[in-house]
């Protein structure tokens, strides 16, 4: 094996790829742009509930109790209504979030020590987020009975209760590009490692240099480490850019060691780029080999523990997700950033990804010179 004639092949492909307009597009701005995206628009965030009032009491209780919503940031009266009607189209026409119902016989009940009941209505499209608003409803209630149980039985009473002092590690705030920006470090290095791979055989069939190049001095192992050093190099230069708009950028804390990162991203790299070769030899233009690229990155993604919590996933689902390198690859990414973990408990993904990475890139290889001899 000539390390020469591999340096050449990676030079003429950097070549390649920088004189092409579309790919230098590609490989710069499409990572900053999935940033961006992931790291202000797809969060989980609740910053502004917007609610109705249906108030059929008028009363003093019934004014405790829209004040008690209007006090709490999170919380904002955007309609009052008249009746049922009205309700019901603030939610049709997704104009609040969610809407409360009082009903004419609220302060008597309170008054005489019964339970009054107010309905709470929420839009439920999202499920996600109708559960979240509902929580910090009966946050609000909960606050609003206690004043009203102080107010009707104001004499001091002593009992033994429990105070819950809650604190949330690694991520204090709950905000979600904590839990999004590390991701798309991931996604952006399978992105564009796939993508450029399979696409770089291809264009090699498509003007006709892949004859060329075969019946040079170039041997197989040659031709496939040459074309696949370069996507390794922009792999890497992405996901450390990448990196340093995250943690500089958006503040997400990279508490671990950059080391293991790197280490990780290599392994990872090997499933990527095998499944990369492997598309190359099925597909005989770079429309056909793009569009089996995106076959595989929906599986992937939905797989992995990106968005979806694989323990909610049926169990036959959950046993395709071994065979998925993104899982791994998040554990570990969102460990390193997140809580500052090494390799005495990241071990087992580390282990997984070289497992899969060995058996996918070696199996890609091997029909790769099938398909060249």
């Amino acid at each position: 094996m000539s390390w020469l004639r591999i340096r050449e092949l990676v030079r003429k492909e950097f070549i390649l790829l920088f004189r092409d307009r579309r790919s230098r597009r590609v490989l710069v701005v499409s990572p900053i742009v999935m940033l961006l995206l992931f790291g202000y628009v797809v969060n989980y965030d609740i910053r502004v509930i917007q609610i109705a009032i249906l108030d059929q009491s008028h009363t003093r209780e019934s004014r405790m109790v829209a004040d008690a919503f209007s006090a709490n940031k999170i919380f904002r009266i955007t309609q009052i209504l008249r009746d049922d009607r009205d309700l019901e189209q603030a939610l049709l026409n997704a104009k609040v979030d969610m809407a409360i119902k009082m009903g004419p016989d609220l302060s008597k009940k309170i008054r005489k020590g019964e339970t009054a009941e107010i309905q709470i209505i929420a839009d439920g499209t999202m499920s996600n987020m109708a559960s979240i608003r509902i929580a910090y409803s009966m946050l609000v209630i909960d606050k609003l009975n206690h004043d009203l149980l102080k107010e009707l039985y104001p004499q001091h009473m002593d009992y033994g209760k429990i105070d819950a002092r809650i604190r949330t590690w690694y991520n204090p705030n709950l905000d979600s590009q904590y839990f999004f920006v590390p991701g798309i470090v991931a996604f952006v290095v399978m992105l564009i490692a796939l993508l450029s791979t399979s696409i770089a055989i291809i264009r090699e069939k498509e003007a006709g240099t892949i004859e060329q190049l075969i019946v040079t001095p170039l041997k197989p192992i040659e031709l496939i480490i040459g074309k696949t050093i370069p996507y390794i190099i922009i792999s890497i230069v992405q996901m450390v850019a990448v990196t340093i708009i995250a943690v500089v950028w958006f503040e997400i804390p990279l508490a671990g060691s950059v080391i293991l990162l790197f280490i990780a991203t290599l392994l990872f790299l090997l499933s990527t780029l095998g499944v990369g070769l492997f598309i190359s030899t099925v597909s005989s233009t770079q429309q056909q080999a793009m569009m089996t690229t995106f076959f595989f990155l929906l599986p992937f993604f939905m797989l992995s523990g990106f968005v979806f919590p694989i323990v909610n996933m049926p169990a036959v689902v959950q046993w395709l997700t071994y065979l998925n390198p993104l899982r791994y690859f998040l554990v570990i990414i969102r460990g390193i950033f997140l809580k500052g973990i090494g390799l005495e408990i990241l071990w087992p993904q580390y282990a997984a990804l070289t497992v899969l990475g060995l058996v996918v890139f070696t199996g890609a290889v091997r029909r790769f010179r099938t398909r060249l001899d």
